[in-house]
């Protein structure tokens, strides 16, 4: 379902919801008005009712015996549930936060006598927040969620993976509970992680927790229970300064570098804003110096890599007379066709907001490509306020969408462009929505020119991928062999706002040539990233890794301050106490080595992810995530003979009745869509499938299955001896049965849509 799509499904619920009687003198539900956009989207964990046949839509205690609504709803509405209580902890650890989020709805707007199912909507926050578990507990039905390889994931069907899980505008992940009776009770349990943003010394985190006035129940005395439990632990040991937030909080335990709060209540209405909080931390030196600190931890005792870890972290200082230091940036911006409309024009403008934040002592030039290059100017430019209006007024008026994507030769013309840099940092931001077929080659380039460079600080490279079309691992790739900075929009909305900000973080170099010393006398050594990144003044540093051997008491690193001047700093190390470095490092560490794994084609590699994801139970592109029906739920129905044969059409879900087992699929970003860039797709849009062609793939499925099924030589036999009427009946029958969507022939067995 395309998020459009939701939206409109959503408000065709609200509309039936109202037909629901609650009883004599009991108002009706409270309405809530779309966003801006006049979009529904979640903004909190929602549970809705698929509803496909308007009629079941009534109170399952009060039956309110309104005329029968005739006809199908195509696509189903999504009635949304009413919520019955609330609670969520919060667990914060240096620039990682673990969320756990539980929830009680009711399926207050189905007849009791009939069934649906329903569609959980999980918005998960900040980009990059990361699904990590599910359980479902539908009036003693219980599923939990499991990672597995995808060696263990057999179950295709004519190529098509079975999933019942999807992403809508990048964040919102969806996911479906089978087969719920009206008037059922659902209690969710989800956990996702998800990184605090950082803004002038200070973290800030935000978790979407703003329901609707319509899930909250309607009736007298109602009690609705509300509690949020906050643990932040700064992992440094040093005084924690609270900040904003947004909740009437309680301050419970105040320990050094640690915190707990607690919000509990009952309320009128469910929370109407999302839960924020922002912290410092104090130390002893001067705000505007360099600090940071050495975490080492012992593995835990089933780990499969038994080498200790630890993790490097390190801090810009807050105080204004730290310098950044010059710079001379190329833009290159993809303007294939797939760029068309929102993407394009929103990162045009984040490159003029960009432009406009240079100093007269930075240069700059822009280079828009497609199959062919187009320069702002044959040389660099300097940032003078005349410069960056032509450069502004040329991207508005002569850069326009249309054609193919190649990126090596725009790449080696930025390259060209900043071969002769001396007392500045050379930046290439890299902007595209696609795919290209020479991504290693690419990246073998950028390796050996960056190597061959004999300036005094190499070009660094800092990719931006928008929408799902590119391959988020060829653009990390790239940025860690260019000592850059990666990010990603997977929706147009957030495109210009995340560039800008991304565009801040990555150009702020305060610290260059990082390198890290002491370490050379362990016995084994694993660092991510190897190539280390520059120090930014708007983010601190974070590296990880394992060891092996005696670590040293006190780490040195080394840099390139912006006077071109040498810096030393020595960073103590200390056994990290309550921090979970195996979660806390877990997502940068299988990302780094999925992209070298991709850059590769190395099995084994994709095998250690594999691992480490389902050591962690954080997600990977080899992890998909299925949910287990648990033994102690209801029975399932025996069976019928036509259950059996669509069971054969899919075997995921052979248990009649009630599923055993959902397939959620892979919740990693892909590997990028190389036919859609080609077809110069729009970025996040996929092609709508052709209903005649789904009508024949169904047909022929469901026949085809059926045949397997009756695949024994008196079958055979028979059938070949029955006369062309039969055989035409038969077909037709089958027709039939997806025409009319018997058991949802078309979209649950034969899995068209997926």
């Amino acid at each position: 379902m395309a998020a459009g799509e939701f939206s409109g499904c959503v408000d065709h619920g609200i509309e039936l919801s109202k037909r629901i009687y609650y009883g004599k003198d009991v108002p009706p539900a409270p309405m809530s008005a779309p966003d801006k956009s006049g979009n529904y989207f979640p903004t909190a964990l929602m549970v809705y009712a698929v509803v496909g046949e308007p009629g079941m839509v009534d109170n399952p205690d009060v039956p309110s015996y309104q005329p029968y609504v005739h006809g199908r709803c195509q696509p189903p509405a999504l009635v949304p549930l009413h919520m019955y209580g609330v609670e969520m902890e919060v667990k914060c650890w240096l620039d990682y936060a673990a969320v756990t989020l539980n929830g009680q709805w009711r399926v207050n707007s189905v007849s009791r006598s009939r069934m649906c199912d329903c569609c959980l909507a999980i918005p998960l926050g900040e980009q990059g927040s990361v699904l990590e578990s599910v359980e479902l507990d539908v009036d003693g039905r219980s599923y939990h969620s499991q990672l597995v390889t995808t060696d263990d994931i057999t179950v295709k069907e004519n190529g098509i993976t079975i999933e019942d899980g999807r992403f809508l505008k990048g964040y919102i992940y969806t996911l479906t509970i089978p087969q719920v009776e009206g008037g059922s009770n659902i209690s969710v349990k989800l956990n996702w992680s998800q990184k605090l943003s950082y803004d002038k010394g200070h973290f800030h985190l935000n978790v979407p927790f703003t329901f609707p006035a319509y899930v909250n129940p309607v009736g007298k005395k109602i009690s609705k229970s509300e509690k949020i439990m906050l643990n932040v632990n700064s992992g440094i040991g040093k005084e924690i300064v609270c900040g904003s937030i947004s909740h009437p909080v309680k301050e419970l335990r105040r320990e050094v570098g640690k915190l707990r709060f607690l919000y509990e209540a009952e309320v009128e209405a469910w929370s109407n804003s999302d839960f924020s909080f922002s912290y410092t931390v104090r130390f002893s030196i001067p705000s505007s110096e360099f600090f940071g600190g050495v975490l080492l931890q012992a593995p835990p005792m089933h780990d499969f890599d038994q080498r200790q870890m630890f993790c490097l972290y390190m801090f810009p200082g807050s105080g204004q007379t730290r310098k950044v230091f010059k710079r001379e940036i190329v833009f290159m911006l993809d303007i294939s066709g797939s760029m068309k409309g929102a993407p394009l024009d929103n990162a045009k403008s984040a490159i003029s907001t960009s432009l406009s934040k240079l100093t007269s002592q930075d240069s700059f030039n822009i280079i828009a490509f497609n199959g062919e290059t187009s320069l702002f100017s044959p040389t660099m430019k300097l940032a003078t306020e005349k410069s960056i209006l032509n450069a502004t007024q040329w991207l508005a008026s002569e850069v326009i969408s249309g054609g193919g994507t190649d990126i090596f030769t725009p790449l080696k013309q930025a390259m060209k462009l900043l071969s002769d840099t001396t007392d500045s940092v050379p930046l290439i931001f890299l902007i595209t929505d696609g795919t290209v077929e020479d991504e290693r080659e690419i990246c073998k380039y950028a390796k050996e020119q960056l190597a061959a460079n004999r300036s005094s600080i190499s070009p660094r490279i800092c990719t931006f991928g928008i929408g799902l079309h590119c391959n988020s691992y060829f653009l990390k790739m790239l940025a860690q062999i260019g000592s850059g900075h990666f990010d990603y929009a997977h929706n147009a909305d957030s495109v210009e706002f995340r560039l800008q900000r991304f565009f801040t973080i990555a150009s702020s170099v305060t610290l260059a040539n990082v390198s890290v010393s002491s370490l050379e006398r362990l016995d084994s050594l694993e660092i991510y990233p190897s190539q280390i990144p520059d120090l930014s003044s708007e983010y601190p540093l974070f590296l990880s890794g394992r060891y092996k051997g005696e670590f040293p008491d006190v780490v040195n690193v080394t840099g390139t301050l912006s006077n071109m001047s040498d810096f030393q700093i020595d960073l103590k190390a200390q056994n990290a106490k309550d921090v979970p470095l195996d979660k806390v490092c877990a997502k940068r560490q299988i990302d780094i080595l999925t992209a070298i794994a991709w850059l590769s084609e190395s099995k084994e590699l994709e095998d250690k992810v594999a691992k480490l994801s389902i050591q962690t139970g954080t997600p990977s592109e080899y992890t998909p995530m299925i949910l287990h029906l648990n033994n102690e739920g209801k029975k399932a129905l025996g069976p019928s003979f036509t259950q059996k044969v669509f069971n054969s059409v899919n075997p995921l879900k052979a248990e009649v009745g009630y599923l055993k087992i959902i397939l959620l699929g892979n919740l990693g970003v892909g590997f990028g869509n190389l036919a859609a860039t080609t077809m110069n797709t729009p970025a996040g849009f996929e092609q709508l499938k052709s209903s005649n062609t789904l009508l024949v793939r169904a047909t022929s499925s469901l026949y085809g299955k059926f045949m397997d099924l009756c695949c024994c030589m008196c079958c055979i036999r028979c059938l070949s001896h029955t006369s062309d009427r039969f055989t035409i009946w038969l077909t037709q029958l089958c027709a039939a049965l997806a025409c009319c969507e018997c058991m949802d022939c078309c979209f649950e067995l034969c899995e068209c849509l997926g």
